[in-house]
């Protein structure tokens, strides 16, 4: 399973079409309109660092462990580092035993191994403990202050009493298993952090490639100035936006005046039209709406809720052209930093063009079908997220593209 950048990714989620109009706040998820532009969101969700395995790679939790892989290592290879069974180990993670492994890559185990200590390469002994398990008011120093405070991620304490171990504390990150259909885009939006964040915790690959049941930490975020993995968001049935009171409620209705001859008929006329089969919902949408605004192979496809756009992939430096005339209704940054052009179509339609560099329009330009107006960027990210929409919807952009 591939999960491909920018649904933003995983990039534009939420749906705000009519926002263009009314002039709300905009945000990378399209859950705001266009008036102002903000970060703030992006700086609360900046995330810490993962914490450093010990000689043998393992980072050890109360509730679990995992280990961290080198470059060329193979899961047999791991296995055998830190003294657990091979074929347990690729089982539970969804992998062979001559699988090879990135730099980095997270593997989680099924059972535990030995703790990290001093011996094994680590500040401390035993698992990294949540602050509010460990008696910190018998501890001294300023790692008390750093770990009461979580200024980082982790914090070794020395011994409440000579002779006992040096304690490791800091927050447990979540553990999220994948299933089937679920991208590193739609779990970084379920938990509420940067799919690149996501990608720096597990060691992913450069195009954030999961798999079915593989294991991955929930990178922590900065909130408040604490530490802590964001747990999904459900919000409860009935909350959310306040139902609107009927024009009735306030205001009697218009005294009824009858229709004049004139207006008998033309109402006569609208019913027979009424009467005809209405086959517009039957029709294929227009496939000359657009042009593609690059020529490049598709290497993700749309799929309502997973993926709101097309990625398209090309060489570094090419030309990101306007899908079709228009206006630019803004150009924001995302959470990862990277740039976002939307444009105002006719017939309530959006397109969005991210992951893009060299931008050569300005908001509220006019732009004409295939006129240039960014770049791919540079490095191994050489590909373009686009989207269309059109009212509060998401639709398949190759619908309108010939």
């Amino acid at each position: 399973m591939t999960g491909q950048k920018r649904s933003p990714a995983r990039l534009l989620a939420a749906t705000c079409l009519l926002a263009v109009a009314a002039g709300c706040t905009f945000d990378s998820d399209l859950r705001s309109g266009f008036d102002t532009f903000s970060t703030r969101d992006a700086a609360l969700n900046a995330t810490a660092p993962r914490p450093s395995p010990d000689n043998r790679g393992i980072i050890s939790y109360p509730n679990y462990q995992v280990v961290v892989a080198r470059r060329d290592d193979r899961v047999g290879d791991v296995a055998l580092r830190i003294g657990t069974d091979p074929a347990e180990l690729a089982r539970y993670n969804g992998l062979e035993v001559d699988s090879r492994l990135r730099d980095g890559e997270i593997l989680a185990l099924p059972t535990r191994v030995a703790e990290p200590s001093p011996a094994t390469g680590a500040p401390g002994t035993g698992p990294i403990m949540n602050p509010g398990a460990v008696d910190i008011s018998a501890m001294a120093g300023s790692a008390i202050d750093r770990a009461s405070g979580n200024e980082v991620s982790v914090a070794t304490l020395p011994p409440a009493t000579p002779g006992e171990p040096a304690r490791q504390v800091g927050n447990e990150p979540i553990r999220h298993r994948v299933q089937r259909g679920e991208t590193a885009y739609t779990i970084a939006r379920l938990y509420g952090v940067s799919v690149r964040a996501l990608s720096d915790w597990n060691g992913l690959d450069s195009q954030f490639t999961i798999r079915e049941g593989q294991y991955l930490l929930i990178p922590l975020v900065a909130e408040d100035g604490s530490r802590t993995s964001r747990a999904p968001v459900v919000e409860e049935p009935g909350t959310g936006s306040a139902t609107p009171v009927p024009p009735s409620a306030s205001q009697p209705l218009p005294e009824e005046t009858p229709p004049s001859q004139q207006q008998a008929q033309q109402q006569a006329a609208e019913a027979r039209e009424d009467l005809a089969p209405d086959l517009s919902s039957e029709q294929a949408p227009a496939t000359t709406t657009f042009d593609y605004p690059l020529r490049g192979r598709i290497i993700r496809d749309y799929e309502k809720g997973r993926s709101d756009g097309i990625d398209l992939a090309a060489d570094p430096g090419t030309p990101v052209k306007a899908a079709g005339n228009g206006s630019v209704a803004a150009i924001i940054e995302d959470t990862d930093q990277r740039s976002v052009i939307v444009v105002k179509h006719d017939d309530n339609l959006l397109s969005l063009y991210s992951n893009i560099a060299g931008i050569s329009v300005a908001k509220g330009d006019s732009v004409s079908r295939g006129q240039q107006i960014a770049r791919l960027p540079s490095g191994s990210d050489a590909y373009l997220h686009f989207e269309v929409r059109r009212g509060l919807e998401t639709v398949d952009p190759k619908d309108y593209l010939p």
